[in-house]
């Protein structure tokens, strides 16, 4: 056989293995709206970076019919290329062969980009696009599943993990996705679940759709399994591009900076008039990160779900900062249980990866309840605490309103290793609110007084003047300063600036036992 024929006979191959499952599997993917593992790829990736790696591999088995449906590359396209001209490794499902089920083969794929990913110091995402373990390899999917999992946990903190949910996911092949950092869906075809709707119906009674079950506003408003919901392909890799733009490629570096048209020292005078003087108006919070932010840009992690803290990611003079905010429109601000795992997995992020956390603070306490406490508010809760006390990236906090009781220590507070914390003129600060505590406080005084209700109002108004503003705790050295809201801005990029080279340290252990 001559050259020439030798490079026919490769080109025929890479070809095969290109064409997947074959015209009518790709005709029919079309027709879903989706796109191929390859064309996702090719969408993703910086023009021309992206090298396929093991594209001739094919699975082993010749039971159940399967001799006769063996396609070059299986049922995962692998490899790295560039995003932004970073190197980012992938694995994307590929659901025109053999509905994209995982077999030995395809998980040595995945193990391979996996291991080189931990190796090289460079990010790994995973385009899910599953029908799940191939039944027809019986225990061997499910090894190959077990291998893809361990690398996702020793993966774990060293480079980012994403995942993007690009059609079905379910039974093993969802908890991956659940072991990364984070799980964009692609609204109206993206489904993750263990046990699918028949089965459900079967054990249960229940009737509920594939949507309804594991859809992308399922994961991202009631379970908080998903982070983001993506309209559409374009949108949901465009999302991954922007979200890694605020992450470093591991955790021995720096997020990306970049030049920033915002003047560091910008005043933002409207601050004084966003949030409201009475304790308990609500306000968007997202007003006041806008503008703080460079150029008002801020990428919000997780906006459908425990909407009463927000979370996300924004840049100061070019530097990505990971942003946590109680929000007062949704519970008045109040940390409850789901709020309290969202900011927590969050702030663990950030310290993972060397990204700053910037805290701004109007929290009223932890929301009260008994379905709260029997559900376990003590333990969940504290999740948030260990997470501020543990992480050793710069922490820098602002109280804007009010901050009381536990979950004063709880955001980002000196107490728990905060390095700077400022608060507003009109902040308070105290164990609980005034009406409260003039109730426990002048409780005698109050009961015996000619007019109650005019006794009760007096109460109220000196424990305000006397505890409920900024000065005691500026005077025990808990915060830095009180701060004109004009110039918060400016202050942060300052602090930010001064703890760029902050060095701290754990205890020597294998690892903490966080309160799961």
């Amino acid at each position: 056989m001559s050259m020439e024929q030798k490079l026919a006979e490769l080109a025929q191959r890479h070809e095969a293995s290109h064409a997947g499952g074959g015209a009518a599997a790709v005709e029919r993917q079309h027709a879903r709206g989706k796109l191929t593992a390859h064309e996702r790829i090719e969408s993703l990736f910086d023009p021309d970076s992206f090298q396929e790696l093991d594209p001739l591999t094919s699975h082993n088995v010749l039971e159940f019919g399967l001799e006769n449906r063996r396609v070059p590359g299986d049922s995962v396209v692998t490899g790295y290329g560039a995003i932004d001209g970073r190197t980012v490794f992938i694995y994307a499902f590929d659901f025109t062969v053999l509905g994209g089920t995982l077999s030995l083969t395809a998980a040595r794929k995945i193990n391979k980009v996996q291991d080189m990913a931990l190796k090289t110091g460079a990010p790994i995402i995973g385009i899910m696009d599953s029908g799940g373990a191939r039944i027809q390899e019986g225990v061997d999917s499910l090894a190959g599943y077990g291998q893809v999992f361990v690398r996702n946990v020793l993966t774990s903190g060293v480079v980012p993990q994403i995942s993007l949910i690009m059609g079905p996911s379910a039974g093993g092949a969802v908890y991956s996705p659940a072991i990364t950092d984070f799980i964009i869906m692609e609204d109206g075809v993206g489904q993750m679940y263990i046990t699918g709707p028949d089965v459900i119906r079967t054990v249960t009674g229940e009737v509920v759709t594939h949507e309804q079950l594991g859809g992308a506003m399922a994961h991202t408003t009631k379970s908080g399994v998903a982070h983001f919901a993506a309209h559409g392909e374009e949108d949901c890799l465009n999302l991954v591009r922007h979200l890694l733009s605020f992450m470093p490629s591991n955790n021995q570096e720096d997020a990306p900076e970049f030049a920033s048209p915002d003047p560091i020292d910008r005043p933002c005078p409207e601050l004084r008039d966003i949030v409201p003087v009475n304790p308990n108006e609500p306000y968007d919070v997202r007003d006041v990160i806008q503008c703080i932010v460079d150029s008002g840009e801020f990428l919000e992690v997780h906006a459908l779900w425990a909407a009463n803290i927000v979370v996300g990611f924004a840049r100061f003079n070019g530097r990505a900062a990971g942003i946590v905010a109680q929000q007062p429109m949704v519970l008045a601000g109040t940390l409850d249980i789901n709020a309290a795992i969202k900011a927590a997995r969050f702030v663990r992020f950030c310290d993972c990866f060397n990204i700053p956390i910037v805290t701004l603070t109007d929290v009223p306490g932890y929301l009260p309840g008994v379905e709260q406490e029997h559900s376990g508010i003590i333990t969940h809760g504290a999740k948030l605490l260990y997470a501020y006390a543990e992480a050793t990236v710069p922490k820098v906090s602002v109280v804007t309103r009010k901050s009381y009781g536990g979950a004063f220590l709880v955001m980002s507070s000196q107490m728990l290793r905060g390095d700077i914390s400022y608060a507003w003129p009109g902040a308070e600060m105290a164990v609980m609110g005034s009406e409260g505590a003039a109730d426990i406080i002048f409780r005698d005084r109050i009961r015996s007084a000619e007019n109650p209700d005019e006794e009760r109002q007096r109460a109220i108004e000196e424990y305000n003047e006397q505890f409920l503003n900024p000065y005691i705790a500026a005077a025990r050295g808990y915060i830095e300063d009180v701060i004109d809201p004009t110039d918060t801005r400016k202050l942060i990029i300052r602090a930010l600036d001064m703890l760029r080279n902050k060095r701290d340290t754990m205890p020597p252990r294998k690892h903490g036992n966080i309160p799961l």
